[in-house]
């Protein structure tokens, strides 16, 4: 197949999937997500993601449907029918399905899969975001599927021909990007949001959090400001589709570039990590055995 979609067992080429019109995602957007990167059919951090999916559905008492070795079987069986063994591999659990109604639908979730050929950036070519407000409620540590804020903060972006957008709350504290984390280096030392309300946990986050600490670079997870952004040495956004980048311009403003040899340490041990956990053609030596 070239791309796949499942749902609650069912499973076949995208354009040619049917979901039921009482799924409560289409009233409410009631549901959670999470996705990253398969190459040569590994799934990458698939416990990671797997585990921070499960904290999502809880947050917001959704059942799951599946337990979590559960999906990871099904997540590893499905990558198998791409005719590509390099993909990106999105699923997500919706509450149920029953007429529409506020209050919750008893029973298990719906779950839905989507794999579509993809590849990672390796993070050399400098990319330009715009700032904006950040209008999202106080619940973005969870990856829930109501993203219509973060649609049109990323809208903008490329309607000004930027990559991506940095939001901010009032006062100034930069939270995070419209689908990405975002952090910044300072006097050496990577500077990045706290895991609060107002920021998603990310995966590459945390790998690159890991990384700083194994090259001995300093880090701090603290709240820092616009003036800080502009001021910074680099500015560095991450997610798990392109696991290091960095701006060199903000809202048409040069940035950063003060520490190319630093970025440029930092963008290598992450993607080598990925490149290395990947790099075994996990999909040969499934279908041989």
């Amino acid at each position: 197949m070239k791309n796949l979609g499942y749902y609650n067992g069912k499973f076949d080429e995208l354009d040619k999937m049917m979901i039921p019109m009482n799924d409560r995602v289409h009233w409410f957007g009631d549901g959670v997500y999470d996705a990253g990167p398969c190459r040569n059919y590994n799934i990458f951090a698939i416990d990671e993601h797997v585990d921070r999916f499960f904290n999502s559905a809880s947050l917001l008492d959704i059942v799951m449907p599946v337990t979590k070795q559960e999906l990871k079987n099904l997540l590893n069986e499905l990558v198998q029918k791409l005719d590509t063994g390099n993909q990106f591999v999105y699923y997500q659990v919706t509450r149920g399905t029953g007429v529409r109604n506020h209050a919750f639908t008893p029973g298990a979730g719906n779950l839905w899969v989507t794999l579509v050929p993809a590849e990672v950036s390796d993070g050399t070519e400098p990319i330009q975001v715009i700032t904006e407000e950040d209008t999202r409620f106080h619940h973005c540590n969870i990856k829930t599927l109501n993203l219509i804020p973060s649609v049109m903060a990323a809208e903008h972006a490329k309607q000004k021909g930027c990559k991506e957008t940095i939001l901010y709350r009032p006062g100034g504290r930069v939270t995070e990007c419209a689908h990405s984390n975002c952090h910044i280096i300072k006097n050496g030392k990577l500077f990045t949001a706290p895991t609060d309300e107002l920021i998603l946990p990310g995966i590459a986050r945390a790998h690159l959090i890991r990384k700083c600490k194994e090259l001995g670079i300093a880090v701090s997870e603290t709240p820092y400001y616009l003036k800080d952004l502009m001021e910074a040495e680099e500015i560095l956004v991450t997610s798990s589709s392109n696991f290091c980048l960095r701006v060199d311009k903000v809202d048409g403003i040069s940035v950063g570039g003060k520490q190319p040899e630093l970025f440029e340490k930092i963008r290598k041990a992450v993607v080598d990590e990925f490149i290395t956990a990947t790099n075994v053609e996990a999909g040969k030596i499934r279908t041989a055995s």
